[in-house]
């Protein structure tokens, strides 16, 4: 009788331990970077526009890794950028060239993930810095934060959540960058 209950706490603890398993892989998977369409905002609030050029330069991101979280690397930020002040023509151009009138630095300050969580929040600090190149003088220099959550109802796998929650963040932190600059007297 006494082996016969050693054995049925084994074979519930061994379900158990199954069965968080399966949920666990479930939840878990190879992470994707995020994506520069996933982080531009669909509609800005811009109260001016500038005829002058922009040329961008983002540091502090990084690649996502093998085993890491979803990552915002600065050639997608940047790209996200860009694509957010052509589409509301923020600019008249966005350009790679020396000769642009405006620098915007921008650097990826901190990208605050969580590990699990059925909500998953990611909280974001980006320094925003405006320069007019003939002057450099800066004309805006700003840290912003933003945050987002997602849900288990916006994705059931874990990895899934944590990138929209990355992009997300990224996608306030450029739509509150962009509108500090259309306040701006250029």
């Amino acid at each position: 009788m006494r082996y016969r209950f050693i054995k049925l706490r084994i074979g519930n603890t061994l379900a158990v331990v199954v069965g968080l398993a399966i949920i666990a892989g479930m939840m878990s998977g190879c992470a994707s970077p995020a994506t520069s369409g996933g982080m531009m905002p669909k509609a800005l609030k811009i109260e001016k526009r500038y005829p002058y050029s922009v040329k961008i330069k983002v540091v502090g991101g990084r690649a996502t890794g093998a085993m890491d979280a979803s990552q915002i690397s600065n050639e997608s930020f940047a790209q996200a950028i860009a694509d957010s002040i052509t589409q509301s023509k923020l600019f008249s151009e966005v350009t790679q060239s020396q000769r642009a009138d405006y620098l915007l630095n921008v650097e990826i300050i901190s990208v605050e993930q969580p590990v699990l969580g059925l909500n998953m929040t990611v909280r974001m600090e980006v320094g925003w810095e405006l320069i007019k190149a003939e002057a450099g003088k800066p004309l805006l220099r700003e840290s912003i934060v933003s945050s987002y959550t997602a849900t288990a109802g916006d994705a059931f796998a874990g990895v899934t959540r944590c990138k929209l929650a990355t992009e997300g963040a990224a996608r306030k932190n450029i739509e509150q960058g962009i509108t500090k600059i259309s306040l701006l007297a250029l």
